[in-house]
């Protein structure tokens, strides 16, 4: 216990803010959308975000401690996607397809499937699926200059200057940089954060054929194919060799414990995860586990206090988070599509990986990151191949 407090720094512990607060921001509403879709109640809307922030608290917190190493989960964003399109089904029902769901990721984690499918895919790949990933974070933070140009060249500047003067410190200082302008503005809404904690509801599961195929495959094939993809993906990047299996494993079986309490699925978070997995986290890598063991604390404050949370969340504008994520991730991006064109042999194969990851392109509900290593894969395959002697 004496090493961890050791291992903990200023830089790990705002990593872990900032990569919660994108990770929230960013997607929260349409996890709410989903469970509007599904016919939730406020109550059991505040349920979600209980078993949620719970459920990618405490994996990400044990996980992280045990391994000594950065692991973050998150809700499956592209899952909450499919879920807030989802008609005539009830409830109950889906909740019964969360569970089945669940067992699908805790047999392909435990299995070691999983695992075996990420060992093929050479790291050149990898690094191009990181690096698209994070490039649609690169431009929103450029976006976001159009609509708050004061507040974004200021947080970029402190940035550039801090990348100079103090490398160790410049993202804190971009936060604190970002959150003294906003507040400046009048943008930092503190006075709307009301206090609320969060209380589980309970919903019986209904097994429903029609809720198994068009609920619980759907949100396997995009909770392993859109995130635990890429999750693995941004770690093999960063250069950490996290336990694939019972990592996975675990995701399956915490959403099969919070299915009846909103947990939908849980998986390995990739973004966010690079936040914490970064130098800007710590220059030290095997003190950077410090850092998503604090995203896990304040993820089971976010689960205890839903309605707090939510509220304080609220309070920052939309610029900063996307400001603050993008220059938080310039780094990892950087040595990523270092990584990628590194091997000439690999180099134009990376490239068609990360055009398409980058293009945000669905094709059958499955998100981009997977399709982007399917073409890349290929690309790869075909230009390797050996011809076959003529007989």
């Amino acid at each position: 216990m004496t090493s961890i407090w050791r291992d903990v720094s200023v830089s790990t512990l705002v990593a872990g803010f900032v990569a919660v607060l994108v990770g929230f921001t960013s997607s929260a509403a349409i996890v709410f959308s989903a469970a509007q879709a599904l016919g939730a109640s406020p109550e059991q809307m505040v349920s979600w975000m209980w078993a949620l922030g719970l459920g990618m608290g405490l994996t990400s917190l044990g996980l992280s401690l045990w391994y000594r190493l950065p692991v973050l989960t998150a809700w499956s964003t592209p899952g909450a996607a499919v879920l807030a399109v989802t008609q005539g089904v009830s409830l109950a029902e889906a909740t019964g397809a969360f569970m089945v769901c669940a067992l699908l990721i805790m047999a392909v984690g435990y299995s070691g499937w999983f695992e075996r499918l990420m060992s093929k895919i050479p790291m050149a790949l990898a690094s191009a699926l990181l690096a698209g990933v994070l490039a649609r974070f690169a431009l929103d933070a450029v976006g976001a200059v159009v609509h708050a140009p004061v507040l974004v060249i200021a947080m970029t500047s402190a940035y550039v200057l801090g990348r100079r003067w103090w490398p160790r410190w410049s993202v804190p200082v971009v936060l604190l940089v970002g959150m003294g302008v906003a507040a400046w503005q009048g943008q930092l809404h503190l006075s709307s954060v009301d206090a609320a904690w969060a209380w589980p509801v309970w919903v019986s599961p209904v097994w429903s054929w029609s809720a198994m195929v068009g609920v619980a495959l759907p949100l396997f094939v995009v909770t392993m194919a859109s995130q635990n993809l890429p999750g693995v993906a941004a770690q093999r990047a960063s250069g950490f060799d996290i336990p694939v299996s019972p990592v996975v494993g675990t995701t399956g079986l915490a959403s099969f414990l919070l299915a009846p309490l909103g947990g939908y699925a849980l998986n390995l978070a990739a973004i966010t995860a690079a936040i914490c997995m970064g130098k800007e986290a710590h220059p030290d890598p095997s003190r950077r586990y410090t850092a998503s063991a604090a995203a896990g604390l304040l993820y089971i404050a976010l689960g205890l206090a839903g309605g707090t949370v939510v509220s304080l969340m609220a309070a920052f504008p939309q610029a900063l988070v996307l400001a603050v994520a993008g220059l938080a991730l310039l780094g990892t991006m950087a040595s990523g599509l270092a990584m990628a064109v590194k091997d000439e042999q690999h180099r134009e194969a990376a490239l068609l990986t990360f055009l398409v990851t980058l293009s945000g392109v669905t094709v059958a509900g499955v998100g981009s990151a997977f399709w982007g290593v399917v073409v890349g894969g290929l690309a790869l395959w075909l230009w390797t191949r050996r011809p076959t002697a003529s007989h």
